[in-house]
Parts: C-alpha cells; sequence; structure tokens
C-alpha cells in the first residue's frame, strides 16, 4: 500500500506535530531551538531530518522521541496528544511507540545479544520466556540468529548496531527513531546497516533517520532540512538510493573496524535514555 492510499484511509498520521516550540533558558539567555515546526508522518514513510550543527535536529529528535517536553504547540501519536504527559507517562508511551538507534549502540559489556534485546521487554512486563522467544526472533530479523548467545566484544560494529535495531524493534513499536546510526562505522560496514534500514523499510516499518550526513538522508523517500530551528524544505527525495527489493543484508567482514576503536562520544538523547539502563540491573534469566 502506498503513502497516498494509507493516507486515504481515514487513519491518523503516526506523528503529527503543529507549530512546535523549544526555548531553554540558560541564565539570562533564551536559546530558541525549535521555532513553531510541523510535519506530518505516516504509517510507512522512511524519512529522514537533516541539518547543520544548531539547527534544532537533535531537539527535534528529542522531541519526536520523547526525551523532552515542547515550550509550546501539540505533538499527537497516532492520534493521541502526547507533549504535555508526565515523565512516567512519557516513559510508557516511549517503550510503547518508539524504538531508538544510536550511533554508540548502548550495549552492556557483559550482556548477550539475547539479553540486550530483552531489555525493553522486560520494562513492558513481558514474561520471561515469551520475551526470549520474540527476542530471538527479532535477531533473526536482523541476521543475527546465529549470534543470540554473543557478547558485544564477541560481536563486529555492524553486528552489534543490528543487535541495537533488533532491540528497538523487538517491542514492534511504531517509529524506529535512528540518531546517527552509521557515524560510529567504516563507510563499507555502514552501507549494509543502510541496507537492512532500506529492508525494513519494505517490510512497511516506519522509520525516521536524523543525521548531518545528506549520504544517508538520500535513502529516505522524503527529506526535512532544518535551518535555524525551522523546518526550510520537506521534500520527496525523487533521487532516492535504495536496494533491491531482494536484496540481503551483507555479513561484515572479519576486519570490520571494531567499536572499540571509535572515539568515545555520547549524544544527547543517549545521554537521557541510558541512565535507565544499568549494568545491574536485572534482566530475565532463562535456561
Amino acid at each position: 500500500m502506498s503513502i497516498e492510499q494509507k493516507i486515504q484511509t481515514g487513519r491518523p498520521p503516526v506523528i503529527e506535530i503543529k507549530d512546535m516550540t523549544k526555548v531553554y533558558v540558560m541564565g539570562k539567555t533564551e536559546v530558541r531551538a525549535l521555532r513553531g515546526v510541523s510535519l506530518t508522518i505516516h504509517e510507512g514513510e522512511y524519512v529522514a531530518i537533516i541539518g547543520a550543527s544548531g539547527s534544532g535536529k537533535s531537539t527535534m529528535m528529542n522531541m519526536i522521541g520523547l526525551l523532552d517536553q515542547p515550550s509550546t504547540g501539540s505533538y499527537h501519536i497516532r492520534g493521541a496528544e502526547v507533549s504535555s504527559l508526565s515523565k512516567d507517562r512519557m516513559a510508557d508511551m516511549r517503550n510503547k511507540e518508539i524504538g531508538f538507534v544510536f550511533q554508540r549502540f548502548n550495549l552492556l559489556a557483559r550482556t548477550n545479544a539475547r539479553r540486550q534485546v530483552e531489555l525493553p521487554l522486560f520494562y513492558a512486563g513481558v514474561a520471561s520466556g515469551k520475551a526470549a522467544k520474540m527476542a530471538v526472533a527479532a535477531l533473526t530479523r536482523v541476521g543475527l540468529g546465529d549470534r543470540t548467545d554473543h557478547k558485544p566484544d564477541e560481536l563486529s560494529g555492524g553486528q552489534q548496531q543490528r543487535v541495537a535495531i533488533a532491540r528497538a524493534l523487538v517491542n514492534t513499536p511504531s517509529i524506529l527513531l535512528a540518531d546517527e546510526p552509521t557515524g560510529a562505522l567504516d563507510s563499507k560496514t555502514g552501507a549494509e546497516v543502510l541496507t537492512l534500514f532500506d529492508e525494513l523499510h519494505q517490510q512497511g516499518i516506519t522509520l525516521i533517520v536524523v543525521t548531518h550526513d545528506m549520504g544517508v538522508a538520500r535513502r529516505a523517500q522524503r527529506i526535512i532540512t532544518l535551518r535555524d530551528g525551522l523546518v526550510i524544505s520537506d521534500e520527496p527525495n525523487e533521487k532516492q538510493q535504495v536496494t533491491a527489493p531482494d536484496a540481503h543484508y551483507l555479513e561484515p567482514q572479519a576486519n570490520e573496524q571494531r567499536l572499540n576503536s571509535q572515539p568515545n562520544t555520547t549524544s544527547e538523547a543517549e545521554s537521557l535514555l541510558t541512565p535507565s539502563i544499568r549494568e545491574s540491573e536485572p534482566v530475565h534469566e532463562n535456561s
């Protein structure tokens, strides 16, 4: 079903943002990160949000990901107003509706791939046996069905990012939200992750990628450009670079760049999420 056909069904869009602003107060200074942004994203769209440093794209991601609240304006997910929810309700909605993929993977060092993917299910209260099956299914979906017992230091950088993608998908969220998903990968491995995104899009996933890299943005079917907190363009990508429908995700080579060779950078969105996931927190134990 095309996006146009989905719009005609009368179902509410996955995301509808109207006149959103965000003002940060720093002492006597006001920083206007968003200046009245409006956008609508429908089910099954693959959207890139692009902009230079200071454009407001990171703030936009925090708003879409329910990591922060706007100063003014409205935000609906599947018709439900979410911009003024309490922190606890925002956390519940975030876990249910949004799967996050970050540049730095955010995997627990001593935990195998299956248990990494089970974490969102643990917070959602899913029984351990069912969670294990769902985690294995998600890992298989991203080509890691034979790596479920591997820990991060036993996986290449691309494989670690695929574990993170499986973790984002396991709750069947409405939105897959990726922040610079290839930023910690070499060019070959980054291309393989983008191929996986192409395949997920072909399966009907609603995918939003936030990036400064036009090469990444060109994989999307629609490109939204931010500058100085405003949407300056929102256009279909007529030169979308996609893989063939029957393309298969390529297994990374043994010499793929490893995570520990990358600079230790953490995005603002990652820093907001990571305190809730600690190595010492309980995860499902399964025999």
